[in-house]
């Protein structure tokens, strides 16, 4: 069995963090461990499993295809949780904050703040409220994972 670590961030073993809910041997109890897996599939392109954690009524025609679009032009690069309200496994709601890093053209910040509902005993994401990026101090690590100081490196 492979020690690859998660790319959730969780410094776990992919197959006993995200990869038994990617591979449907469980379904996430929280929240904060959906939105966590669902960053994975992104990672890793799994659109089915992002297709199926997407609340029945957000789906609309063309998901499958923006999202491929979107995996196979994106790579992302690392995820920092900063909050999570409710959500937990005997919540009905929650939402989690987060950040998330990617590489397009260049490197880029999503902030977001999800809303996540459960439904049978299973959650689903809502929707996303986008909110501006986060900006380190002068001499703090960059955003981009570049491992250089912000100062050096995006701070314009």
């Amino acid at each position: 069995m492979s020690k690859e670590l998660c790319p959730c961030g969780s410094k776990k073993q992919y197959s006993y963090c995200c990869g038994m809910y990617l591979s449907s041997k469980k379904t996430p109890e929280t929240a904060e461990k959906l939105m966590r897996s669902r960053y994975t599939a992104f990672s890793r392109g799994n659109v089915h499993y992002l297709l199926a954690t997407l609340h029945p009524d957000q789906r609309k025609f063309g998901d499958r295809q923006e999202l491929t679009e979107n995996i196979n032009n994106t790579q992302w690069l690392g995820l920092k949780v900063i909050d999570t309200q409710k959500g937990k496994k005997h919540d009905v709601t929650g939402y989690v904050e987060f950040e998330a890093v990617y590489q397009l053209d260049e490197p880029g910040q999503l902030h977001e703040r999800s809303k996540f509902i459960k439904t049978d005993g299973q959650w689903f994401y809502v929707e996303g409220d986008i909110l501006p990026g986060t900006v380190p101090k002068r001499n703090e690590p960059c955003w981009c994972g570049s491992g250089k100081k912000y100062k050096d490196c995006h701070d314009d």
